[in-house]
């Protein structure tokens, strides 16, 4: 028969709530009794019953966490740190992806709503055209990224500030045809939109006339979708002084044309990225990027989430993590 609570309790000659407290943690314990209960709980073979516990106090222990494309490596580094953090909080993680499919989002919002899910972090490319819209009866949820709106929580990174400062410093070394490559026609993406707004201020701010012909195009962000788009802009266009992709993605397939039509990185073209991807020291030459920490949006995004679970009524919070520049070989 499968061992209860209560046998571990005898066993190690402790409470069944001692027992429960080593479990849950949530309780301090000391550690010569936690290590007399696990021993038990080894001895027993006993595996905690997390489902009737569930059914008596409403929750799962299983968050969903939906991000557009789990392929890219920006999602598989968000995707571990969100797992982990949530590991700490004993959450369990479902990993769904949305394809930028509004359909989608809602059939996860109402698999939330029907308590299927604790709650939802999601990253919606465009709030215009997300299932998450005002005046709607949401679960317990946070949104990831750029999207501006008040309806739920949201963590994200400074865009704005981050492409300002990017762009800055590509100028610093006297280069004023500066170029962005990431622009979407196709998707009114809020983080094309925020990086190209900071784009146009920081070049405002240092007197460079805007040319909207450097402003390359590209709806995928993947190193084949950059390679293709900057490819496209070097058969009709001169190479420009430097160049700000708005993904390290997006940068590392630059890198490579600008490579194969013999342009020097730095000395011919300065390239910078976003996001700081674990790989981006080691790309040839090594790539500068904007750098912000995966595991503090994952620690503020639980946080919220488990936040509102326990108090679905309180106003939306809003966290910007902040950002640096790390500099390195591609822009000297």
């Amino acid at each position: 028969m499968r061992a209860t609570v209560k046998d571990v309790a005898r066993l190690a000659n402790v409470s069944p709530k001692t027992v429960s407290n080593v479990v849950n943690g949530t309780v301090p314990v000391s550690p010569a009794t936690r290590e007399r209960v696990e021993q038990a709980m080894a001895q027993l073979d006993y595996v905690p019953n997390f489902s009737a516990r569930g059914l008596r106090n409403g929750r799962t222990g299983l968050i969903a966490l939906a991000l557009p494309d789990l392929a890219t490596p920006f999602s598989a580094e968000l995707v571990h740190e969100i797992v982990e953090v949530a590991h700490g909080e004993r959450l369990a993680v479902q990993l769904e992806e949305t394809g930028n499919d509004p359909q989608r989002e809602l059939e996860l919002l109402t698999r939330a709503r029907a308590n299927l899910v604790d709650g939802l972090i999601l990253n919606p490319v465009a709030l215009d055209q997300s299932a998450v819209a005002p005046g709607m009866t949401l679960p317990p949820a946070v949104i990831l990224g750029e999207v501006q709106q008040d309806i739920v929580d949201g963590v994200g990174v400074d865009s704005v500030g981050g492409a300002r400062a990017i762009t800055r410093a590509l100028a610093e070394g006297g280069r004023r045809r500066i170029a962005i490559l990431g622009v979407m026609r196709h998707v009114d993406a809020a983080t094309a939109e925020t990086r190209t707004r900071g784009y146009r201020e920081a070049l405002a701010e240092l007197g460079i006339p805007w040319d909207p012909e450097l402003e390359i195009v590209c709806d995928e962000w993947q190193p084949a979708g950059g390679a293709a788009a900057l490819a496209g802009f070097l058969e009709t266009h001169e190479p420009p002084d430097a160049l700000f992709c708005f993904t390290d993605s997006l940068a590392y397939g630059a890198l490579s044309v600008l490579a194969g039509a013999g342009l020097s990185v730095p000395g011919d073209v300065a390239v910078a990225g976003f996001d700081d991807l674990a790989m981006s020291p080691y790309a040839v030459p090594a790539l500068t990027s904007v750098a912000f920490s995966r595991r503090h949006i994952a620690e503020e995004a639980v946080r919220l989430l488990l936040e509102q679970i326990e108090d679905r009524g309180r106003p939306p919070r809003q966290v910007v993590v902040p950002f640096e520049i790390r500099r390195r070989a591609s822009t000297g």
